[in-house]
């Protein structure tokens, strides 16, 4: 999550000449990340049409790429590999970007998976109007997530691509920062309850501020009843989440006892952001073990899942930037990379 900023700078512009063509073994192994920009279309007359950023292994060669303050190591357009172990949403967080998983969204390409990282229409870096909608916002996010899921499946270039499990269905995961966290969580069944997040912050206010000086007026103004589940659609075709740092005590501790498929959490033991306890912890806690697992990142902040940007860019909690003194985000991110493809490779099967 970080606010609008000054980041002026369109990623996209990028028609440049990526036609170095070195060869490299088309094995999972050897392939480097292909990089391509789409759009979902828009579906009706509210809707806004939104980009995502395409990451797929190829045999074409890779360089460094400038894409605003995340730097991209990409083949512009190269040609895609024969299939993929299985399809990878990514999900942001509040005011940010689709770009800013550069490392992860690289390295699962690299390991044979395709990669959608979802712009979130109405709440990035450059337009947050969203959020003065709550019961709008928690349900349209993980409904942008599943039209990305659609437009994909829809196109026979990719789809025929993608992997199919025993049941002929493609093998698809999700994977979400903070608000985007929340959003995989719904996508896997969890529902929000906005009487929940409005107690939450009168009672708590002083040990959760971040989060409830961001969302404390919109959650009060919008007069959901007590009690009361919003109308969150869950996407069943997902079949493995990763949830990082979610924003998690909107849930209702019921809907998130009834997911079912394999969820594994990350939060920084540091987040002051969304405080583990309220957030990460409580969602796992709520689950009842089960298929989840949950990790706590040594010394580790709410930005340390994002590659560090070239600017400082500032949140309501700080730098983007920033990081605990004496952690080492790059380092973190390399170890977290392939943690994700171990986890994947093993609930995707």
């Amino acid at each position: 999550m970080f606010a609008p900023s000054i980041f002026d700078i369109r990623f996209f512009p990028i028609v440049v000449a990526a036609t170095c063509v070195g060869l490299l073994q088309p094995a999972v192994h050897a392939a480097e990340a292909g990089f391509r920009q789409m759009t979902v279309a828009a579906s009706g007359a509210a809707d806004k049409p939104a980009h995502f950023a395409l990451y797929y292994p190829t045999p074409d060669a890779a360089r460094v790429i400038p894409m605003g303050p995340f730097p991209q190591i990409v083949a512009i357009n190269g040609a895609p590999e024969s299939k993929f172990k299985g399809l990878i949403v990514i999900s942001h967080g509040t005011g940010s970007t689709e770009m800013g998983f550069a490392t992860l969204s690289q390295t699962l390409a690299r390991n044979g998976y395709l990669v959608a990282s979802v712009e979130h229409v109405g709440d990035t870096w450059q337009d947050v109007s969203m959020r003065a909608t709550p019961g709008r916002y928690f349900a349209e996010r993980p409904r942008q997530v599943s039209r990305v899921i659609d437009t994909l499946l829809a196109d026979p270039q990719w789809r025929s691509r993608i992997a199919s499990g025993t049941d002929g269905q493609p093998l698809i995961g999700a994977l979400g920062h903070s608000a985007g966290g929340y959003t995989v969580l719904a996508l896997a069944g969890g529902k929000p309850m906005l009487s929940r997040m409005r107690t939450h912050c009168e009672n708590e206010a002083e040990m959760d501020p971040v989060l409830c000086k961001l969302s404390r007026a919109t959650v009060q103004a919008s007069g959901a009843a007590d009690g009361q589940e919003e109308p969150v659609q869950a996407d069943t075709r997902v079949r493995a989440v990763m949830a990082l740092a979610p924003l998690g005590v909107a849930f209702s501790a019921s809907s998130l006892a009834s997911i079912t498929v394999p969820v594994t959490i990350y939060v920084g033991e540091k987040d002051t952001f969304l405080v583990p306890r309220f957030h990460a912890q409580w969602v796992m806690q709520s689950m009842h073990g089960g298929n989840a697992t949950i990790q706590i990142v040594p010394n580790a902040g709410h930005y340390a899942f994002m590659n560090t940007p070239t600017i400082d860019l500032p949140s309501p909690d700080g730098s983007v930037a920033g990081d605990p003194q004496g952690f080492n985000r790059a380092a973190f991110l390399d170890r977290f990379a392939q943690e994700a493809i171990a986890f994947f490779d093993k609930n995707l099967r």
